[in-house]
């Protein structure tokens, strides 16, 4: 796994701290460590011979940071170093808690989009009370259009079965109401787009749903929504969470997304992770390797038609 230690709004000290749980925790893990030299030592140091073997290390001292805008990075950088170590066969997956809009646009231009995916999403798992529920977007495209979603709703529902072994998952768009019509101009508008399209793995659309099926998990176990109101969702979860004592026994709120639609296994952790998230991540971004879960979803997409007439909206990453 690569990991960039220089993202996140507390790096690199949370991210030494969470690797370093992340390879005492998993005796098969093997770490490439994107960052100062200095950094890295100071990790390394603090492990048993047996450990350090399974550490290297890839010296770049420049961060993107978490006010620069996405295109910073195009240029040279710790998340650029480590789609490039993913890219080059030198890891298998990668790890950043840095700007997400940085993050999503070195991979989509380092590693390359899949075919029929012009918007790469972020998907986040829910400990909803009945089950696991994928949501996304939350936070790789915030101004999606009809076809984006319907697009999004095929990887969510692939992702689902994948990663998670939901049998037959159930496909809901976030809406208002549940009443067809409910939402504003883009829900309307995306309703009947995710009613036509063809879903894998014995998915099914079951029409719009509310914040609270995102909590129960009864009603959908894929919930597609615009990376804005995602986003803004799945930290407003997180603070009921804090608020409420805690998350619910089957399992902790999210503190990382794995990116689908980009050549390679990507994962994005929170800006403001502590070291279990940064933990956490890491194994997230394992598992989906060992179950060739980016392999997987990709080739289910292919065998999905695409919508013959993207979004006007719809716009490449910038070269």
């Amino acid at each position: 796994m690569a990991v960039d230690l220089l993202g996140g709004d507390n790096a690199p000290a949370v991210v030494v701290d969470g690797a370093l749980r992340a390879v005492r925790t998993d005796p098969d893990l093997h770490l490439l460590l994107v960052g100062p030299t200095e950094v890295a030592d100071g990790l390394i140091g603090a492990l048993d011979p047996e450990q350090r073997a399974r550490v290297t290390v890839r010296p770049v001292r420049t961060a993107v940071g978490m006010a620069d805008h996405p295109t910073a990075a195009r240029g040279e950088s710790t998340v650029r170093a480590a789609v490039h170590a993913v890219r080059d066969g030198f890891a298998d997956a990668l790890v950043s808690a840095g700007s997400t809009g940085a993050t999503v646009t070195a991979a989509a231009l380092g590693l390359g989009r899949w075919t029929g995916v012009r918007r790469p999403a972020l998907v986040a798992t829910l400990p909803a009370v009945d089950g696991p529920v994928v949501l996304l977007d939350v936070g790789g495209t915030l101004e999606p259009g009809p076809a984006t979603l319907a697009r999004h709703a095929v990887l969510g529902a692939a992702y689902a079965a994948v990663a998670h072994a939901v049998a037959a998952p159930r496909v809901g768009l976030l809406s208002v109401g549940t009443e067809a019509g409910k939402g504003d101009r883009l829900r309307r508008s995306a309703d009947p787009a995710l009613a036509a399209v063809p879903l894998p793995c014995g998915a099914r659309y079951i029409g719009l749903v509310e914040g609270y099926d995102v909590s129960l998990g009864s009603r959908a176990d894929v919930v597609v929504t615009d990376g804005f109101t995602g986003n803004v969702l799945l930290k407003a979860i997180e603070g009921a969470y804090a608020m409420a004592g805690g998350p619910p026994a089957s399992g902790g709120a999210p503190r990382a997304a794995a990116l689908l639609g980009v050549a390679g296994t990507v994962v994005v952790c929170h800006g403001a992770a502590r070291p279990d998230d940064v933990a956490s991540g890491i194994a997230l971004a394992a598992h989906l390797w060992r179950r060739g879960a980016t392999d997987t979803v990709s080739t289910l997409l292919d065998a999905v038609p695409q919508d013959p007439a993207p979004d006007r909206n719809d716009t490449e990453v910038a070269p």
